[in-house]
């Protein structure tokens, strides 16, 4: 009885040390994650609004409503707008793909630039490649995209990829998504005023 005891005693002093250490690692870790998050962020913005020498966050209470939207920003260069960033999470194939969308201070877009997904690797990870993401530059935003399997005819076509048509449709959702709010909300409130803090 005595040895069940004692070998339950190390057990539990072995455990709580594991516990403490995976706890430090887990909160040391955490920190360099952030600001590799934000590095890469910053990196983002500055592509997306390469003219931008300032980006201030868009106030949260102006998407609160809009499921997709996850943060927005307004690029300035010597404190005159020049562009806007709207980062958006749209539901894939394989769960939420993040996508940042800039956008010039007249609303056409600039590009996007595709973060983190879990889609199928070889099919719809494929909404990273060039070919895909190059659709995305350079449009009006008076009207929704919309997807086709066909060659573009329509100014407002982009070619899904084939066999990835969830994850070419997830992206084209956010991208969708980021121009509503870009025509919706800010541009009623450029210029930098009401909707960034």
């Amino acid at each position: 009885m005595r040895e069940v005891i004692k070998l339950g005693l190390i057990l539990l002093l072995i455990t709580s040390v594991a516990a403490v250490v995976l706890g430090i690692t887990n909160d040391a870790t955490s920190v360099i994650i952030e600001q590799r998050e934000q590095e890469e962020k910053a990196q983002a913005l500055k592509v997306l609004i390469p003219n931008a020498d300032e980006f201030i966050q868009i106030e949260e209470t102006l998407f609160a409503d809009r499921q997709d939207i996850v943060e927005a920003y307004e690029g300035l260069k010597d404190g005159v707008v020049v562009g806007y960033a709207v980062k958006v999470n749209p539901s894939g194939y394989g769960g939420d793909v993040n996508i940042i969308v800039g956008f010039t201070n007249e609303g056409i877009t600039t590009g996007i630039i595709i973060g983190t997904h879990t889609e199928t690797p070889g099919l719809g990870s494929k909404i990273e490649d060039e070919v895909f993401v190059n659709q995305f530059t350079d449009r009006m935003t008076d009207n929704a995209l919309v997807s086709v399997k066909r060659s573009v005819e329509q100014d407002n076509e982009v070619q899904a990829i084939s066999g990835a048509t969830v994850s070419s449709d997830a992206v084209i959702n956010g991208v969708n998504a980021a121009i509503s709010f870009l025509r919706e909300v800010i541009m009623n409130h450029s210029s930098g005023c009401s909707c960034c803090g």
